[in-house]
């Protein structure tokens, strides 16, 4: 589901309000770890973390006028997903995930590529998701990039 929102500010205030205060812990989480460096915007209707042009001036090979896109955060109609580009491009980052999520929660993991979907939005692993923020810099995102899913 996408809002018409031009900030993450009001990306928050467009969402149903009971999904507010869960959306914007989120926020706060992914921006606390984050690695120096990623810039949040509102891209492809949802508040998404990107490598700016000023440090990846080529952007997005799909759209070089966008900037490198990293992770996202979203409230879907039946879910809230959580959108990071580094599980789908690292196998290792991935299978961290998958082996780290059982500690925190006893639900079966529903991801895909790069979607992680909690449709028990109360039940959101926040530490974990803050832990995978810290997982890779921009630089370190951009040389992934480049050799993997840039020459794809």
């Amino acid at each position: 589901m996408q809002y018409k929102a031009t900030t993450p500010d009001e990306y928050i205030n467009a969402i149903p309000k009971e999904r507010q205060p869960i959306m914007q812990n989120l926020r706060q989480i992914i921006k606390d770890n984050l690695p120096h460096g990623f810039e949040e915007v509102i891209n492809y209707g949802m508040i998404g973390y990107v490598v700016p042009h000023s440090l990846y001036p080529d952007g997005y090979h799909c759209d070089p006028k966008l900037p490198l896109p990293f992770m996202n955060i979203a409230s879907q109609k039946n879910f809230i997903a959580v959108y990071h580009s580094g599980i789908y491009a690292n196998e290792d980052l991935m299978n961290w995930f998958k082996k780290e999520y059982p500690k925190y929660l006893k639900t079966k993991l529903d991801i895909g590529k790069s979607c992680i979907r909690f449709k028990k939005v109360d039940q959101i692993p926040m530490k974990l998701i803050g832990e995978l923020a810290t997982k890779l810099t921009p630089q370190q995102w951009i040389k992934m990039y480049e050799n993997i899913i840039k020459k794809q």
